[in-house]
């Protein structure tokens, strides 16, 4: 018998994470982190027990899996590229918090807030790739007028703050969704920055000429990383 393609190895290990992940997302849902088993996800999807360790290596990677797709499947990066305004991001945002448990969403960052181990490191990576995508977001929209050394610190502060409110909106609905409006809430967030987006620079300084006419200078090399 032939052996299989380096390919067609590839699509079975792609088939087999799916349906673990599909799997697990179900479970996860119906009975919560703590009360699904290995053995449980292994019965749902029809792989063995022994190929999700291979795939995830715990429990936490594939707590962080589950969310780590659900959102790349409500929010593609791609899909704000051009986008002028956070609408869109923040309506999306809520269709995600609809379709993906939130008691799971809760659990994880529960647990990633009591916890030094792996989940506590993926969950931080995770907030980490959030606020960069806001960086990026408002970098895309920085007035060539002022000093990127400043903006950048400027704009990495406001992404938290963008982000500690989505949280923050996030856990208030699951605590208490008849009191929460989540789509308004949402919606007045993005309002509010869309606002006032361009006040983010308006008191930071012009760039620096003669640094930016000697780029080898040590503080324009800083600014361009980071920039």
């Amino acid at each position: 018998m032939t052996p299989p393609t380096r390919r067609r190895i590839d699509e079975i290990g792609d088939e087999s994470r799916r349906r673990i992940l599909d799997a697990a997302e179900a479970l996860f849902a119906e009975r919560g982190l703590d009360r699904t088993s290995f053995v449980d996800i292994a019965e749902r999807s029809g792989i063995s027990r022994g190929s999700i360790p291979w795939h995830f290596k715990n429990k936490d990677g594939l707590a962080m899996a589950v969310v780590e797709r659900a959102i790349k499947r409500a929010m593609p990066p791609d899909r704000y590229a051009d986008q002028s305004t956070l609408h869109q991001v923040v309506t999306d945002y809520a269709k995600l918090l609809q379709q993906t448990s939130p008691k799971l969403l809760f659990m994880i960052l529960t647990e990633a807030m009591n916890s030094t181990g792996t989940l506590h490191e993926q969950y931080s990576a995770f907030l980490e790739d959030r606020r960069v995508g806001l960086q990026r977001w408002f970098r895309a929209r920085r007035p060539d007028t002022v000093d990127a050394g400043e903006a950048v610190e400027r704009e990495k502060a406001m992404a938290a703050v963008i982000n500690g409110a989505l949280i923050g909106i996030q856990m208030q609905w699951q605590v208490d969704p008849d009191s929460v409006d989540l789509g308004e809430s949402l919606e007045v967030l993005a309002a509010l920055i869309d606002g006032h987006s361009q006040q983010l620079w308006s008191d930071l300084g012009a760039p620096d000429e003669s640094a930016r006419s000697h780029p080898r200078a040590d503080g324009q090399a800083r600014a361009d990383r980071s920039a």
